[in-house]
């Protein structure tokens, strides 16, 4: 019988000490993280919750790894993330707007070189289902954002009257990176051709908008998740995963639009599965 294994990431803070004094205050990421293990719980997966300040970039990749020396083929990872999402300059030319995304973790971002160099470490046939309720936005324009969460607000309910945005500011993305261009070259400079690598398994992930727009945090959950558990009811959706990822989009407002991204092998037995099916 297949095996399910999960990992939930959330981060509510940084270490200003990495991040040019800015410590990333949001509210709502740890609660996220700890909704999704409840469901991955219940699921049947054994899952390990990773929370702010444990949240580190050598953490999360051990987490990741050990996992990937785990499963088999057929089996399936159920990971999560909820925190900022940030950019810094792409160095080894495997991006064509030139910027590497990243999760922002405690100690320092997580650039998505290394998570595509960790995927292609899981046995062919391996099934992972990915969400990520962070923001990658580094070319939005923060003054037409601003002036639409009224609107959000309104309309997708975030239970917040003034939300947070996850994303890395472009002041302090420009400088940590500034403070840190040793350290982020040499990961990419090790990773010179992690996007192309040859994945075999198969990778879901919805994330929790676009890369040119901004997700919000609330008071319980962040938006993304709030409107995901809605869809999710306790387990009685019934659909495919690209079905799941459209009905989240059916709740989301227009300024925050959830993204379905398969990488790695093909495996449309997977993608028309039910979500969280071990």
């Amino acid at each position: 019988m297949p095996q399910g294994l999960s990992i939930h990431i959330g981060l509510n803070s940084v270490d200003p000490n990495h991040y040019n004094g800015w410590s990333g205050k949001l509210q709502a990421c740890e609660a996220d993280a700890k909704d999704m293990a409840r469901i991955a719980s219940e699921k049947d997966f054994e899952g390990t919750t990773i929370l702010t300040p444990k949240a580190t970039a050598d953490a999360v990749k051990s987490a990741i790894g050990d996992a990937a020396g785990k499963l088999e083929k057929g089996d399936i990872l159920f990971l999560t993330y909820s925190g900022h999402g940030g950019q810094v300059p792409d160095t080894n030319g495997d991006e064509a707007d030139t910027k590497d995304e990243t999760w922002v973790l405690y100690d320092r971002q997580l650039v998505d070189d290394e998570i595509y160099d960790l995927y292609s470490q899981f046995a062919e046939g391996t099934r992972i289902f990915v969400l990520s309720d962070s923001c990658h936005s580094g070319t939005v324009n923060r003054d037409i954002f601003n002036a639409a969460v009224p609107h959000v607000v309104e309309a997708a309910m975030v239970d917040d009257d003034e939300p947070r945005t996850k994303d890395l500011p472009r002041d302090v993305a420009d400088g940590t990176y500034e403070q840190n261009q040793e350290l982020y070259d040499g990961i990419q400079k090790s990773h010179p051709s992690a996007e192309k690598a040859e994945i075999g398994a198969t990778v879901l992930l919805i994330s929790g908008c676009q890369d040119n727009q901004l997700s919000l945090d609330g008071t319980r959950n962040g938006l993304f998740t709030q409107q995901l558990l809605a869809v999710w009811k306790d387990g009685k959706f019934r659909g495919s995963h690209r079905r799941f990822h459209k009905a989240i989009g059916a709740k989301m407002p227009p300024t925050q639009s959830p993204n379905y991204n398969p990488v790695g092998a093909a495996n449309g037995k997977f993608e028309r599965q039910k979500p969280l099916t071990i």
